[in-house]
């Protein structure tokens, strides 16, 4: 009886995220909902979204409320036919229920970040490894004003065949301030030796909005040690970029206006949870943070344009290369995704600048891919 009856349990968006808000149930019990049909609206620590069924059949019950805050893996909701009775029902719900304390006690707390000392500067890194990893590893790059917690939906699924590694920028996160180049070539020579102190050789890279910018640079001053670069949302391929949000997000230190100006870089404002907002004003109030924001915008963005592009050089690098685009991209226009050939380019709907936040399993998925394609 036990394959008849399908558990909904909590799910884990991100290393940091240990238990969800259920904000509210989108179908009501009794309803017959499909894979992929979107049934709950839940709030972590980082972010708010919709969670999409991961199995089909009648949503029998809803275990639970609706305000309620619960463990990840806890029990939402249960799938089963007629044929299951409301006592196997009662069953299976206090049998899960035992599970989850039993799971709850023997949790293993998430990676950690390190830090790394490289030439010039102090990096702060997230490294994910399965037990044996033969594949080449891969280089997440965060975007302007952001961090390795970016990657968070992404890097675990990513680490299951080789090792990620995710870094904070200089200037950002829990990296050093004092910045020891602050245009992308700059920033590219400090990512290579935060490398050298990794003991990396040879990489894949993804880069998103500035990472991708410099995901290229690598790319094009040591080609052959990059095996592929992914660019989400990237810099690096035309002049413009929305420099009102750069502005404002160095600007802003309420509340209200870091919130207005962290909603454009979603298609669905809804993501931005109070927490996130805290948490990037209390990054900005860090020692050296705003001097370091503001060097890097006026090298990479001097002018109102991106100084650093790439284009006319794209067809003599000799690294396969692929973008993904949130259609809705408020930052920088998604036409720039044309710098590729139509086979290695990805625009998805529904997402605006941080597609990979708001679309984790299909990035995770294409990027993925095409590090399996590229080799290594």
């Amino acid at each position: 009886m036990s394959d008849a009856i399908k558990a909904i349990g909590m799910p884990k968006w991100g290393l940091a995220m240990t238990e969800g808000k259920v904000n509210a149930w989108l179908v009501e019990e009794g309803a017959d909902i499909a894979t992929g049909d979107e049934i709950l609206e839940i709030e972590t620590s980082k972010i708010t979204n919709v969670f999409e069924s991961p199995v089909s059949g009648p949503l029998r019950r809803k275990v639970a409320a609706e305000g309620e805050t619960l463990p990840v893996g806890a029990l939402l909701g249960v799938v089963a036919d007629a044929s299951v009775t409301e006592a196997e029902i009662d069953a299976f719900v206090e049998t899960a229920k035992a599970a989850q304390a039993e799971a709850a006690a023997a949790a293993v707390p998430p990676p950690a970040p390190e830090l790394v000392h490289a030439e010039g500067w102090t990096a702060r890194v997230l490294t994910m490894a399965p037990e044996a990893a033969g594949a080449l590893p891969l280089l997440l790059i965060h975007g302007f004003g952001g961090d390795y917690q970016n990657w968070q939906f992404n890097q675990p699924d990513l680490a299951i065949d080789r090792t990620v590694y995710a870094l904070d920028l200089p200037g950002h996160g829990g990296s050093s301030k004092v910045l020891t180049g602050a245009d992308v070539p700059g920033l590219a020579v400090a990512v290579r030796s935060a490398l050298a102190a990794l003991g990396v050789e040879r990489f894949h890279v993804a880069g998103h909005s500035l990472g991708g910018a410099i995901g290229l640079q690598l790319a094009l001053d040591e080609p052959k040690r990059v095996a592929s670069v992914t660019l989400i949302c990237s810099a690096g391929l035309g002049p413009e970029i929305n420099t009102d949000y750069i502005e404002g997000f160095i600007k802003s230190d309420k509340r209200k206006d870091m919130k207005a100006t962290v909603e454009k870089l979603f298609a669905d404002p809804a993501f931005v949870s109070r927490d996130m907002v805290d948490d990037l004003l209390k990054y900005k109030r860090l020692d050296g943070v705003l001097p370091a924001l503001r060097t890097i915008a006026d090298a990479v963005f001097a002018g109102g344009h991106q100084t650093s592009v790439f284009t006319d050089r794209l067809a003599t690098l000799d690294v396969p290369v692929q973008t993904i685009w949130g259609e809705s991209d408020a930052i920088i226009p998604v036409a720039h995704a044309n710098a590729v050939p139509e086979a290695r380019r990805h625009v998805l709907a529904g997402a605006g600048h941080m597609v990979h936040i708001e679309k984790p399993s299909d990035v995770t998925r294409l990027i993925g891919e095409f590090v399996a394609f590229a080799g290594g």
